[in-house]
C-alpha cells in the first residue's frame, strides 16, 4: 500500500497548489512539458523501442503494435496537442453570477476536479495527452499505464515533470504507477481521501474491473461498439465511402465501426461490391444467415459477434427489415457510444437521432469522427458513454465542476 498510498498524497497536495495557479502559469508548463517531450525525443523512442521488442516476444497482434508504436510523428502529434491546449481557453474560474431576491449574491464558478486517476492501455501518447489535459483543468493527475508501454510511460512521464519544474509547479502534480502489477492497481481503487475521480481508457475488461471494485467515483471511456445502419434510401455511394472509412481508416480505436446494418430493400444491390471492397483491405466479414445468401464469400456471425468491440478489421454484418428493427439492434448490443445512420429520408433521420442511446449519434457521416480535436475541443482524456456530469469527447470543462462562492452583507435564515 505504501507506494501507491503515497503518490496519492503527494497529488493530493500538489492539487491545492495546482487549483490555484493562474493560466499563465499552466500555460508556460504545458510549454514547457512540449519542449522537453522534443528535447528527450531520442530518449522516448529508445524506451519505446523496448516495449515493442517485449511486446513482439509475447506475441502481440499487429494492431494492438500499431497502438503501442511511437516514432517521430507520433511525438510531433504529443508536442502539437500541448501546444494547442494553451490556445484554448481555461475553464476554471468562468462561471455565471444568481442575484438573491434577499441580497445574497452567488457565484457559480468552475474549478477543478482535484485529483484525477487515469488507468489505461497500450497507447503511450495518452499518458502526454491527459496529462496536459490535467493542467491545463488544473488537476493533478495520476497515471497508470498498461505493462506492454511502461517504458515509454516513464521516459515520456520524466519529460512532463521536467516541463512541471522549469515552470515552477510541483513535480508531484504528474504522476505514474511505475509498478503495473494488479496488487498496485486495487490498492488505488481504495484511495477515496486522496483522489476525486477515476477515469479508465481501455478495452471492455478494464472499464469493468474499474466500476466494479473501485470505492472512487469513475467516469466510464472507451468501448465502442459502434453501428453503422445503411437506410432503404441511402446514396450506395455515400454509404460504400461512409463504411470503408468506419470501418478501415483506424480500426484499432474505439470510434471504428463494428457492426454493419443493410436494409433489406438495398442489401443485394449495395452489399456484394461494398463487401468486396472492404475484404480488398483486408477484412473479415462475419455476416448473418441472410447476408451470407447475398455474400457467400464470409464467415457466419454468431451472437457473440454483435455484441463484439473488435479493434480490428473484423465486421459484423446484418441484414434488416426496417429502420425500428436497426435501433433496437444498436440500442441492444451497442455501448453508448457512437451510432449512424446513411439515409435521404429527413423524417428517418429525425427518428434515427431521437431513438438511438448513444453519447454521439451521425446522419451520413463516418462514426470516426468522435474526438476531442474533430469537435474543436482539443485534446480529450476520453470518450464517456455514461450518463452523470460528463457524455461523449471529454475535454478541459468536463475535468471540472461547480463551487458556489455566496457573498452576504450578514443575512440569516
Amino acid at each position: 500500500m505504501g507506494m501507491v498510498l503515497n503518490i496519492a498524497k503527494q497529488a493530493k497536495e500538489a492539487s491545492y497548489v495546482l487549483s490555484n495557479a493562474s493560466t499563465a502559469v499552466k500555460d508556460k508548463a504545458l510549454a514547457m512539458m512540449a519542449k522537453a517531450l522534443e528535447e528527450m525525443k531520442g530518449e522516448i523512442i529508445n524506451a519505446n523501442q523496448r516495449d515493442l521488442e517485449n511486446a513482439r516476444e509475447k506475441g502481440m497482434k499487429d494492431a494492438m503494435l500499431e497502438r503501442l508504436m511511437l516514432n517521430d510523428k507520433r511525438i510531433d502529434g504529443m508536442i502539437k496537442g500541448l501546444l494547442d491546449l494553451i490556445e484554448l481557453p481555461d475553464p476554471v474560474g468562468s462561471g455565471s453570477i444568481i442575484k438573491r431576491p434577499n441580497g445574497l449574491t452567488l457565484l457559480k464558478q468552475r474549478v477543478p476536479l482535484g485529483v484525477v486517476g487515469i488507468i489505461y492501455e497500450s497507447r503511450p501518447n495518452v499518458t502526454s495527452d491527459a496529462a496536459g489535459l490535467c493542467i491545463k483543468s488544473g488537476n493533478a493527475v495520476i497515471l497508470r499505464g498498461g505493462s506492454e508501454a511502461i517504458n515509454s510511460n516513464m521516459a515520456i512521464v520524466n519529460a512532463l515533470r521536467k516541463g512541471l519544474e522549469e515552470a515552477d509547479l510541483p513535480v508531484s502534480c504528474i504522476q505514474l504507477i511505475e509498478d503495473t502489477s494488479r496488487e498496485r492497481i486495487q490498492e488505488l481503487f481504495k484511495m477515496r481521501d486522496y483522489v476525486d475521480v477515476l477515469i479508465p481508457r481501455g478495452g471492455a475488461g478494464l472499464i469493468k474491473n474499474v466500476v466494479e471494485n473501485s470505492q472512487i467515483p469513475v467516469i466510464e471511456t472507451g468501448v465502442g461498439n459502434c453501428h453503422l445502419y445503411i437506410d432503404e434510401t441511402a446514396d450506395l455511394e455515400m454509404a460504400k465511402n461512409i463504411l470503408i472509412n468506419a470501418k478501415t481508416n483506424r480500426p484499432s480505436v474505439c470510434n471504428a465501426a463494428e457492426t454493419l446494418l443493410v436494409h433489406e430493400k438495398i442489401a443485394a444491390d449495395f452489399l456484394p461490391g461494398a463487401l468486396d471492397e472492404l475484404k480488398e483491405l483486408g477484412v473479415e466479414i462475419r455476416a448473418c444467415e441472410r447476408t451470407l445468401n447475398i455474400y457467400p464469400d464470409a464467415k457466419s456471425a454468431t451472437e457473440e459477434d454483435w455484441s463484439t468491440e473488435y479493434l480490428d478489421l473484423i465486421l459484423a454484418v446484418k441484414i434488416v427489415d426496417s429502420i425500428e428493427e436497426a435501433i433496437a439492434h444498436i440500442n441492444r448490443y451497442g455501448t453508448s457510444h457512437s451510432e449512424a445512420i446513411v439515409t435521404k429520408d429527413y423524417e428517418r433521420a429525425n427518428q434515427f437521432l431521437a431513438r438511438v442511446d448513444a453519447a454521439c449519434v451521425y446522419v451520413n457521416a463516418s462514426t470516426r469522427f468522435t474526438d476531442g480535436g474533430e469537435f474543436g475541443m482539443g485534446a480529450e482524456i476520453g470518450i464517456s458513454t455514461q450518463k452523470l456530469h460528463a457524455r461523449g469527447p471529454m475535454g478541459l470543462e468536463e475535468l471540472t465542476t461547480v463551487k458556489y462562492l455566496i457573498m452576504g452583507s450578514g443575512q440569516i435564515r
